[in-house]
């Protein structure tokens, strides 16, 4: 064997040993001896891996505060059927597991090898998980997958098949922020590959969906089948969303700092990904529409020629009239092969509770109803008005008593009531009589200010204890709660004298 056909094959060395090293913490995890209440051994070596993809299922779903203890709860639900562990011990494993890819004194970890590519002993640094923030509230440290740890998870068979796509995201958007402008590109590339892979797989689905629907189990398993795919399309299509204005703000960076005449090569990168990403983003966005389409239209198809198919397969004259005529059935057989075809039964009745029911009991003469407010009129004087003259006349003297006892807001005039004669508290016409001044106001001279035609006479015992005095009355912001049943904004109460005014 010549010489240089043995460096071809010990060419790259350190980086085939560098991913056999990513496996080195899950054999380290398979070495640990831990068991759970009934002395049953643990598949650490497993339960590490399921940690990797759960990081990497949060990192897809863009959720970078990842913990200690939403790796406890993953583990606790996943080993629920096998193993018997508390909450306490999930977490104790989550900590081992995530202090093995991620040890405690901060540093990567290192593999030791002999490259014999070079002929020289080697040591390689690498990290599968890697700090992200810390809540200083929680006291609560978050965790990702760092690129090696992507690295790993890549290399294993099921992700690497279902997230084809997602995966090439990610490493395009590593490509692009590294600047390795000639690899993103062929990154693109490769998703352009992945994209018209979907596109076969998705026309075998539909052939799949319209040959192979021949029953309802059948038809629920191909519409879970459609969701989780258009699911994990729409995930993709936001990602290419992101890529392509990540990629856009990149050109116009570039542009602004002249790389245009500088690193025309490099610039010229930048406007091939721009066009190619708008390219595959484009077809992926058709497989999207064509999810949509095999979830709406085709799959109801299916189920609807699976109902037909039933029909035609039924013959009433071999299935119910043979049996009927032919076999000598008893009555309530017959019945019972024959209640199918029946109508339902219909019987008009009426509930008894229905007595109970409120009903509005009017005499027979036509009437006017008028369910608006009372209105302020010079209409003839009734018992009704009168006696709500003399209840606003009271409580404009409880007013004015209050104001010279020092309340200067509504809630201590309500205080001062409150001391007085509760009993107003609760009377609807209290707060009635605070609206018109409220309207009205200022008052002067016991007199209303307004444009329009006065009617104030169910005002008049109140307005006239006023005198020579002004009264203003100006809301505020607070609400305040008097009694269960009413309540009413806060409001200033300033009285002053007319001469005073006008000085």
């Amino acid at each position: 064997m010549e010489l240089n056909e043995i460096s071809d094959i010990t060419s790259g060395f350190k980086e085939r040993m560098r991913r056999l090293a990513l496996f080195d913490p899950l054999y380290e995890l398979d070495r640990k001896k831990v068991k759970d209440k009934q002395e049953k051994p643990l598949d650490m070596k497993g339960l590490g891996l399921l940690t990797l993809l759960f990081f990497f299922e949060q990192k897809i779903m863009r959720n970078h505060k990842v913990g200690t203890k939403d790796v406890a709860t993953f583990l606790q639900k996943v080993t629920e059927p096998l193993y018997h562990l508390d909450g306490q011990a999930c977490e104790d494993i989550a900590s081992t597991i995530i202090e093995t890819f991620r040890p405690t004194h901060g540093k990567k970890r290192s593999y030791s090898f002999y490259d014999w590519e070079t002929w020289q002993e080697g040591s390689l640094e690498y990290s599968l998980l890697k700090a992200k923030t810390f809540d200083s509230k929680t006291n609560t440290q978050f965790y990702t997958l760092d690129e090696d740890g992507l690295e790993l998870i890549f290399a294993t068979k099921e992700f690497y098949s279902e997230f084809q796509l997602s995966i090439n995201q990610l490493i395009l958007r590593k490509q692009l922020e590294k600047g390795e402008f000639r690899g993103a590109l062929r990154q693109i590339n490769e998703m352009r590959i992945d994209v018209e892979t979907l596109n076969e797989r998705m026309i075998k689905l539909r052939h799949e969906i319209q040959r192979t629907i021949v029953s309802e189990e059948t038809f629920s398993r191909y519409k879970q089948l459609l969701e989780d795919i258009h699911i994990r399309l729409e995930r993709e299509n936001e990602e290419f969303s992101e890529l392509r204005q990540f990629v856009r703000e990149t050109k116009d960076r570039l542009y602004e700092k002249d790389y245009h005449q500088i690193e025309k090569k490099t610039y010229s990168y930048i406007l091939e990904i721009t066009n190619q990403l708008e390219e595959v983003h484009y077809e992926h966005s058709r497989l999207l529409e064509q999810s949509i389409e095999l979830k709406n239209h085709t799959l109801k198809a299916a189920q609807e020629s699976l109902y037909y198919t039933g029909i035609d397969a039924f013959n009433f004259d071999q299935d119910i009239n043979a049996r009927v005529i032919g076999m000598p059935l008893p009555l309530e057989a017959m019945k019972g092969l024959l209640h199918p075809f029946l109508h339902i039964q219909q019987e008009q009745s009426w509930s008894p509770f229905s007595v109970f029911a409120e009903q509005n009991i009017r005499e027979e003469r036509e009437e006017k109803v008028d369910y608006g407010f009372m209105k302020i009129g010079n209409q003839s004087e009734n018992d009704y008005q009168e006696h709500l003259r003399k209840n606003y006349g009271s409580v404009m003297k409880l007013l004015v008593e209050a104001i010279y006892k020092g309340c200067k807001e509504l809630t201590d005039v309500i205080d001062f009531v409150r001391e007085r004669e509760e009993s107003l508290l609760h009377q609807r016409f209290f707060y009635d009589f605070w609206i018109v001044l409220h309207q009205r106001a200022p008052i002067v001279s016991g007199k209303i200010e307004s444009t329009e035609e006065e009617q104030t006479h169910i005002m008049d015992d109140a307005f006239t204890q006023l005198g020579d005095q002004t009264l203003h009355i100006l809301e505020r912001k607070e609400t305040l709660h008097v009694t269960d049943r009413f309540s009413i904004q806060n409001m200033d109460i300033i009285l002053k004298e007319v001469l005073t005014d006008e000085l």
